[in-house]
C-alpha cells in the first residue's frame, strides 16, 4: 500500500509548449511547473549562468560597508560572531578570510552550543567587550537577538547583523542589518542562505576596496574563493536552489570537484570522495554531516579550522577528528531516536504534534531526531534536552504547518526562539513545557485537524514511458543541482506491464523491475529501494512513479527507473 499521496502538476498550456520547439516539451513542463517559463528564464537556467546581483541593493549593505572599513582603517579589532552549523561556519570563514585579507584585526567567535546555545548570547558579547572588541559582525544568526543587540551598544560594541533567517516582530538595533527577508528590503532574491548573505558583504567589500582600496597595496583575494564555501553552507541548510542561489551552488560545486583548500581536499580524502564526484547529495549527506558533527557535540571552531587551514599535515588530522566526531554524533543520534520514537509511538493517537522531552538528550542531536521523527510518522515534532529549570530544542516541522509561525503565538511561554517554516530552535522555562505543549497542539489542530496527514509526491508530469530517452535525459541533467525547491523531477506512468520482479540487496529488502509500456516494445529496468515488502502485492500491471537515472551495468550505460512510490494499477 502506498504511503503518499499523489499530485500531479496540471500541463502547460498547449501555446507554451510551442514557444520552446528545440526543447522535448517533458523538459518544457518540468521547468513551466518550477515557475521558470520566458525565454530568457530558461536559457540562463538550463545554461546555469544567472548573473548575481548587485550587494548594495542589500538593506543595511552600505552602512556595513561604511563601518567595517571604518574599524580597518582605525586598527580597531573585530569580531566575526557565527552559527555553529555548515551555514554558519562557512559564513564566519568568508567574512575572516575578507576582513583579514582587507587589514582587518579578526578573530572569529562560535559559541560552544551546549554551554551557550544558539545565536548572540551576552556573556559572549561581554567577553568579546573585555577583548577590546569594538565591531562584532554576525553570521547566520542574530536577527532575533533583541535583548542582547540592546546589551551590545550598551557595553560599546558596534554590532552589524548578516542573517537570513525569518524576521522577529521586532527588528535588533544595530549599526546595520542585512537580511534579504527585510519587508524593505529591495535586494531582488529573497532565499539566500546565511552563507549567501555573508558572501553578499564580502562582494561589497571587495568591490568597495577595488575602487578605494585600504591600504597601498592591493589584496590579491576575489570572490572567487568563496565559491566552494558557499556551495557548502547553501546546500547544507536547504535553501532553495533557485535564482542567484542555484548559480552559487554551480559555481562552487566546479571549484569542490578541483579543490585549491587543504581543508576541503582533506575532508573528501578521509570521506572516500573523489575529485570530480561532489554534488548536492554528497554535501548533504557525506561532507555536510562531518563539518556539522563538531558543532553539535563539541566546537565548531574545529571545522572552521578545517576549511581556513592552509597547512595539508594539519587539515588531514582535523579531517580524520571530523570524520571521528561523526561516527560519534551517529552513535548518540541512535541511542536518543531509540528513545524518542518510542516515546512518540505512546502520544501518537491523542496528539498532532509529537513532543519529546528527556535529561539525556543532548542539544547538538535534537534537530537530527526530530527529524527522523518527522519523517517515520509525518507529523511537526519538537525534541528537547530537559533542564532542571530550561528546557532547549529543535523543531522540525511538514509543509503543511508553518513551526516558527506556530511558534510566534507561543512566544509568551518562550524564553527565545527562531528559524524558518520547516526548522527552528527554542529555549523555554521547564515548568513551562506542559502549557507549551497544549498551546502548540491547539494551533496544529486548527491547522491541521481536517488534513489527511500523509506525504506527497508532487508529480512533474504524467507520461508514458515510450517518451522518455537519451535527449530528455540530457536536457533535464542541465538542471542539475537538485535539492530544495528544484528537486529532481518526478513522473508518473499508469498501466505499466511488470514483466519480471525479484529481491535483491544484502536484506533483500529491495525490488528490481523490468517494466515494459503497453504502447511501446522497449523493456525498462528500474530499482525500487526499501520495497521489497510490495513484491506480492504489485499485480500484473502498476502504476509507478520515479526519477530517470543513468546507470552503468556491465560495462553498457542504459536509462532506468529509480522507482519512488508504486501501486497495483487503476487503469
Amino acid at each position: 500500500m502506498s504511503l503518499y499521496k499523489w499530485v500531479v502538476a496540471p500541463p502547460p498550456p498547449p501555446l507554451h509548449l510551442a514557444r520552446f520547439p528545440h526543447l522535448p516539451p517533458l523538459v518544457v513542463q518540468v521547468l513551466y511547473n518550477r515557475g521558470i517559463t520566458s525565454p530568457e528564464e530558461v536559457k540562463a537556467f538550463l545554461e546555469g549562468e544567472e548573473k548575481f546581483h548587485n550587494p548594495f541593493r542589500l538593506k543595511g549593505m552600505s552602512q556595513a560597508v561604511t563601518r567595517i572599513r571604518k574599524a580597518i582603517r582605525h586598527g580597531e579589532p573585530i569580531a566575526v560572531y557565527g552559527d555553529f552549523d555548515v551555514d554558519g561556519v562557512t559564513a564566519t570563514a568568508i567574512l575572516v578570510e575578507t576582513l583579514r585579507a582587507l587589514g582587518g584585526h579578526v578573530i572569529p567567535y562560535i559559541p560552544d552550543r551546549v554551554r551557550e546555545g544558539y545565536g548572540l548570547n551576552k556573556m559572549a558579547l561581554h567577553s568579546l567587550a573585555h577583548k577590546g572588541i569594538k565591531v562584532v559582525v554576525t553570521a547566520d544568526c542574530g536577527i532575533r537577538s533583541v535583548e542582547e543587540a540592546k546589551y551590545a551598544r550598551r557595553i560599546g560594541l558596534d554590532l552589524i547583523i548578516t542573517d537570513h533567517h525569518s524576521i522577529g516582530p521586532e527588528i535588533p538595533q544595530a549599526v546595520a542589518v542585512i537580511n534579504p527577508k527585510q519587508e524593505d528590503c529591495l535586494y531582488p532574491f529573497g532565499e539566500l542562505a546565511g552563507v549567501g548573505v555573508a558572501f553578499k558583504l564580502a562582494q561589497a567589500l571587495l568591490l568597495s576596496n577595488s575602487q578605494v582600496p585600504l591600504k597601498a597595496r592591493s589584496t590579491a583575494l576575489e570572490e572567487e574563493a568563496f565559491y566552494d564555501l558557499v556551495a557548502l553552507g547553501t546546500v547544507a541548510d536547504m535553501v532553495p536552489l533557485l535564482g542567484e542561489n542555484r548559480s552559487m551552488v554551480i559555481k562552487g560545486l566546479r571549484c569542490l570537484n578541483s579543490p585549491r583548500r587543504p581543508g576541503i581536499r582533506a575532508l573528501m580524502q578521509v570521506a572516500g570522495l573523489a575529485p570530480g564526484s561532489v554534488d548536492s547529495t554528497a554535501i548533504s549527506f557525506i561532507l555536510g554531516p562531518r563539518l556539522n558533527a563538531p558543532g553539535r557535540l563539541s566546537s565548531a571552531m574545529l571545522s572552521l579550522r578545517l576549511l581556513m587551514s592552509q597547512d595539508e599535515r594539519e587539515a588531514l588530522e582535523l579531517a580524520r577528528q571530523l570524520d571521528q566526531w561523526n561516527r560519534r554524533r551517529q552513535k548518540l543520534m541512535n541511542q536518543a531516536l531509540e528513545k524518542a520514537r518510542q516515546k512518540a509511538l505512546d502520544e501518537m493517537e491523542k496528539r498532532m504534534v509529537i513532543l519529546v522531552a528527556d535529561r539525556e538528550f543532548i542539544p547538538g542531536i535534537v534537530g537530527l531526531v526530530a527529524s527522523k521523527l518527522v519523517e517515520e510518522f509525518y507529523r511537526p515534532a519538537i525534541v528537547m534536552e530537559l533542564g532542571p529549570e530550561r528546557s532547549r530544542g529543535s523543531a522540525r516541522s511538514i509543509p503543511e504547518f508553518n513551526i516558527t509561525a506556530a511558534l510566534d503565538q507561543c512566544a509568551s511561554l518562550l524564553r527565545k526562539y527562531g528559524g524558518h517554516s520547516a526548522a527552528a530552535g527554542l529555549t523555554i522555562d521547564t515548568h513551562k513545557l506542559p502549557e507549551f505543549q497544549e498551546r502548540i497542539e491547539e494551533i496544529a489542530e486548527q491547522t491541521l485537524g481536517a488534513l489527511d496527514l500523509k506525504p506527497t509526491l508532487f508529480i512533474d508530469a504524467e507520461v508514458s514511458l515510450a517518451k522518455l530517452n537519451w535527449d530528455v535525459y540530457f536536457h533535464l541533467s542541465k538542471m542539475e543541482p537538485f535539492g530544495y525547491a528544484n528537486p529532481e523531477p518526478l513522473f508518473l506512468s499508469r498501466g505499466v506491464r511488470v514483466q519480471s520482479s525479484k529481491l535483491v540487496g544484502e536484506d533483500a529488502n529491495h525490488l528490481r523491475l523490468t517494466l515494459a509500456d503497453p504502447k511501446g516494445s522497449r523493456l525498462w529496468n528500474a530499482i525500487a529501494f526499501k520495497m521489497g515488502d510490495r513484491i506480492s502485492s504489485l499485480g500484473d500491471y502498476v502504476d509507478v512513479v520515479y526519477t530517470l537515472k543513468a546507470d552503468n551495468w556491465g560495462g553498457e550505460r542504459r536509462l532506468q527507473l529509480c522507482v519512488k512510490d508504486i501501486r497495483p494499477s487503476e487503469v
